[in-house]
């Protein structure tokens, strides 16, 4: 695939024809040849768009395939480099994922000129255009003389550069032909040499159906570490056997309770009874009328205290923190009520 030398030869072979074309201009100006009469700004006007058509030749395809061929060796090398630094090990295996296209496309982009390339087609059929102007606007008569021979020798001067005129513009519209073919030639064996260099590093790049493929896979080992996180994270037997065990020590709390606040309600209507029957010996006598008035407001308050309590014993299932906290407060103004009557009793006694 390496080719040695210069591109001389491929120059040349986009020159001859436009060189031959100004040649014979230039044989029939000078008078070699008496095939076409030329008038001198037709002819320096086709060798001017000549000269600019040489100026655009080296930002042709055609010649900027040749000079890719000519390092090739190095474009190869820098390729190679390029392989190794992208590489990526995959499943035990280890290829680039560099792209050989875009990286030919960076390494020639300073070959040739892109902008000279995509105007080149059009500007020299309007270089012609305009050279055939610029000739007849210079072959113009001066139609101010005074005889009719110098008037016939005006016009025939004209119809003479209008007619040479027009070779400027078919001199431009064949070197926009000309430019083109070997544009698509040249671009034709540039996309040749990629597609080949593509299939020879072809085994050392993933492509894109396995880079999609490892991405799949990927994604799907993903999904399942995921759900199997969650599933660890969130055991449902794990749920289950613990609601399970927070349901059965909710339920032996309750019960327990219920237990107690059934011995508790008893031993308030002992203490109850017991009380009553102390206020009725107390009734009997005469100086104890202040203690009896004090000792049935202690009872009246007791006995409301003992039917809150159990109006709490019937509410207990609507909520158990609240209900704790409630029974707490009744049992201690019960036994502040039970301390109270023990002591008054006491001083009666006494």
């Amino acid at each position: 695939m390496e080719s040695n030398g210069g591109c001389f030869g491929k120059f040349f072979l986009i020159v001859l024809l436009p060189l031959l074309f100004v040649f014979f201009l230039g044989a029939n100006f000078f008078g070699f040849i008496d095939f076409l009469s030329v008038s001198s700004h037709t002819f320096y006007i086709t060798v001017a768009i000549f000269l600019i058509f040489l100026l655009f030749i080296p930002h042709n395809a055609f010649i900027s395939f040749c000079k890719i061929k000519n390092q090739l060796k190095i474009t190869q090398n820098e390729l190679e480099k390029n392989l190794e630094k992208t590489a990526l090990a995959i499943e035990g295996r280890t290829k680039s994922v560099l792209s050989v296209r875009d990286f030919l496309e960076d390494y020639f982009k300073n070959i040739r000129n892109d902008n000279f390339a995509k105007i080149a087609s059009s500007t020299f059929p309007m270089l012609g255009i305009l050279g055939t102007f610029i000739a007849i606007a210079i072959s113009m008569p001066d139609f101010t003389v005074n005889s009719t021979k110098e008037l016939d020798k005006e016009i025939s001067t004209l119809l003479a550069g209008i007619g040479t005129a027009f070779y400027a513009s078919i001199f431009g519209i064949f070197l926009s032909l000309l430019w083109s073919f070997f544009e698509r030639i040249g671009l034709s064996q540039i996309e040749n040499l990629t597609i080949s260099l593509e299939e020879i590093y072809s085994k050392y790049i993933w492509s894109k159906k396995e880079l999609l493929k490892f991405k799949y896979d990927q994604k799907t080992i993903l999904d399942s570490e995921f759900i199997k996180a969650l599933k660890d994270v969130f055991n449902l037997d794990f749920i289950k056997d613990l609601n399970k065990e927070h349901l059965q020590s909710y339920e032996k709390i309750i019960n327990m309770t219920k237990d107690s606040l059934v011995n508790l309600e008893q031993s308030l209507q002992k203490a109850s009874e017991k009380l009553n029957k102390n206020i009725q010996e107390l009734h009997m006598a005469s100086n104890t009328i202040e203690a009896k008035e004090t000792l049935e407001q202690n009872l009246e308050q007791f006995n409301k205290s003992a039917k809150e309590l159990k109006d709490l014993l019937i509410s207990f299932d609507y909520g158990l923190d609240g209900a704790l906290e409630k029974i707490d407060s009744e049992v201690a103004k019960s036994i502040s009520m039970v301390e109270q009557l023990a002591l008054n009793v006491k001083k009666l006694k006494e």
